[in-house]
């Protein structure tokens, strides 16, 4: 528990601190929101918001996982079992797919702001990034002997997919990031959304210490980013943090060995994406 908290509460001061330095540089670079013009009047007050906010817990979150190892290091070694063990691993595969995720959507808000080009990352190269990630990720999760092919879902029991799970994994991993992206909208609300306490839960209660600390780490980071988010909104997170928030949610349900978890914890983000996609149409 101590670690948990350390790694809560580290992420959520650091993010909260960190605000204080980088939303001034978004701003002296004038890396500011575009509101679209077909969009509600009352949007246009949104407008040179600083996005990117996201940023602001990417080192949060980076410490507080390392601050909650350190105490398990410390006062309970054997739950994490080195820092080679299974379990280590997957906190390091957890943490490097969340920021793979994030440097895709850092790209895509760069050309927003920077190249004035408000609908960012083409289509194709972003689906081409996300599919190599999520490649990465399944490949490592598979080595490092993480990864089933069965779920275990309500009424149905345990269901064995076999090969078939590689390309719904995908189909899965790759909607549910859009889906966070999606769900956050202009205004960071994915953060919100993404407290991931279910996973925190679930991981504490399977006795998975390296996913229940990933997750106190994004939950801290969430809260802290939150302080800047509030009406009126300092920040916004952009698809630099949305993406992040997307990657660690997947990479957390996966982690646990439970991807069917994203269906019941995710679905506000289902029924954005649904929302979107009806209203598109």
């Amino acid at each position: 528990k101590m670690s948990l908290l350390t790694a809560a509460f580290t992420a959520m001061l650091v993010t909260a601190v960190s605000g204080f330095a980088i939303i001034p540089a978004l701003h002296r670079m004038h890396f500011g929101q575009t509101i679209k013009e077909i969009g509600p009047t009352w949007h246009a007050g949104k407008n040179g918001t600083p996005t990117m906010g996201g940023l602001t817990f990417y080192l949060g979150d980076v410490l507080g996982v390392a601050a909650g190892y350190a105490v398990l290091v410390l006062c309970a070694p054997a739950l994490m079992g080195g820092y080679f063990s299974v379990q280590s691993i997957t906190l390091y595969i957890c943490i490097l797919t969340a920021f793979a995720f994030g440097a895709v959507g850092f790209v895509d808000d760069y050309i927003k702001v920077v190249k004035k080009r408000n609908l960012g990352l083409r289509a194709r190269a972003k689906i081409v990034a996300q599919v190599l990630i999520t490649a990465a990720f399944l490949c490592a999760l598979t080595l490092n002997g993480t990864l089933t092919t069965y779920v275990t879902l309500p009424v149905l029991g345990t269901v064995v997919f076999g090969y078939a799970f590689y390309p719904i994994s995908f189909l899965l991993i790759i909607g549910m990031v859009n889906a966070v992206n999606l769900t956050d909208g202009i205004d960071g609300l994915s953060s919100s959304v993404t407290f991931v306490l279910g996973f925190l839960f679930v991981a504490s209660f399977l006795g998975n210490t390296a996913v229940a600390l990933f997750a106190a780490a994004i939950a801290g980071g969430c809260a802290g980013f939150l302080s800047w988010n509030f009406y009126p909104a300092k920040t916004f997170m952009g698809d630099t943090g949305s993406m992040f928030l997307g990657g660690a949610v997947v990479a957390a349900a996966y982690g646990l060995r439970r991807p069917e978890l994203l269906i019941f914890f995710g679905v506000v983000y289902l029924a954005e994406a649904g929302s979107v996609m009806l209203q598109v149409a």
